[in-house]
């Protein structure tokens, strides 16, 4: 399958920071017309789109999060230099000179600033970053930033998608990546006119970068039986990693989670996904990462009595920093795993 890279552009470079995700739901929502039966977005800004299933007797649920790791305006100075807070899981040292645009009442672009190393003390320079050492520059004086930009405002990064070798390299793949096989994935099974095995519940959550939760109230809502999260995950394999280290590795396939920090996925589930990845020779790897969780935590449990829950992760590296990195041919694998995931799973034996 090919990678339509014009589309995972426009996903990734929306804004859309947890709480703020607005501009990306509506590009969602347009992509989504005409790929199911129903779509839904529910009081908290979730997207679900329903596409009918051969049977109605047992819900499918698929989640991918829409909201990207961004910050939150906390103040701006006499000199009218911004001062921010996080939103979502930041590495401090990896905000130096980083593009963002803050969203105020109209879009202003800046960088981050902090002090030159030229004068900064040995002291200074062996201390590791903190996030208040940081401010945004937007060139402006107090009284021009003041028309545009108030306390409370939005910020995400400025990183426009480029190709290079066979990987894709933007912000936000974390997990607009996701976003995308989801799409994609309403998309093949319009194309192929193969029917899901029982109605298909694709949800697009918001606020997973502050604690999965979106997909807690989708989940609520639905109730599914069988249920995947689709997220990013770490791809280790750079030089000065180890083996055991390298969780996944780039242009080794769909990632078949195995558990997380929030989350054990079913064994049934598990054995599932690699019997269906094997019979339609789908390219995949297992996944375990020992840090971190995803929305596939918030299907599992948030469901009355559990759902038999597993994840398709994209492997990615550089996550959570200024860019991130995937493998086309990986998001191609994940689109089609998920596909035949949710066509097939009336053909497997579920009994403990």
């Amino acid at each position: 399958m090919p990678v339509d890279i014009q589309l995972l552009a426009r996903i990734c470079e929306a804004p859309g920071a947890p709480g703020s995700e607005k501009k990306i739901r509506e590009l969602v929502l347009a992509e989504l017309t005409g790929l199911a039966d129903e779509i839904r977005t529910d009081a908290m800004g979730n997207i679900v789109a329903l596409k009918k299933g051969r049977s109605s007797a047992k819900k499918t649920m698929a989640a991918a999060h829409m909201d990207e790791i961004g910050f939150i305006v906390t103040h701006v100075d006499d000199k009218g230099f911004i001062r921010f807070n996080p939103v979502g899981g930041f590495d401090p040292k990896t905000l130096t000179s980083q593009r963002v645009i803050i969203h105020g009442r109209k879009d202003v672009h800046g960088v981050m600033g902090s002090k030159p190393v030229h004068i900064m003390s040995q002291e200074e320079k062996n201390k590791v970053p903190q996030i208040k050492d940081y401010f945004i520059d937007t060139g402006m004086a107090k009284k021009e930033i003041a028309k545009l930009v108030d306390v409370g405002d939005f910020v995400t990064r400025y990183s426009p998608l480029m190709e290079f070798g066979d990987c894709v390299n933007a912000k936000s793949l974390d997990n607009r990546a996701s976003v995308f096989v989801l799409i994609e994935t309403l998309r093949a099974l319009k194309k192929s006119k193969t029917k899901p095995a029982y109605d298909f519940h694709a949800a697009f959550t918001v606020q997973e970068e502050v604690g999965l939760r979106g997909a807690q109230t989708s989940a609520l809502q639905i109730q599914p039986d069988f249920s995947f999260g689709l997220d990013t995950t770490i791809a280790y394999d750079i030089p000065g990693s180890t083996p055991q280290e390298r969780c996944t590795a780039l242009g080794e396939g769909a990632a078949i989670k195995l558990m997380d920090s929030s989350v054990i996925c079913d064994y049934r589930m598990i054995a599932f996904m690699k019997a269906t990845a094997k019979r339609h020779k789908i390219k995949w790897q297992p996944e375990i990462l020992s840090a971190g969780g995803t929305d596939t935590a918030s299907l599992q449990r948030m469901v009355a009595g559990g759902s038999i829950a597993g994840a398709v992760s994209v492997p990615t590296r550089h996550i959570h920093q200024t860019i991130e990195t995937c493998n086309k041919q990986d998001l191609a694998d994940c689109v089609s795993l998920l596909t035949a995931c949710v066509c097939d799973l009336d053909s497997h034996d579920w009994s403990f």
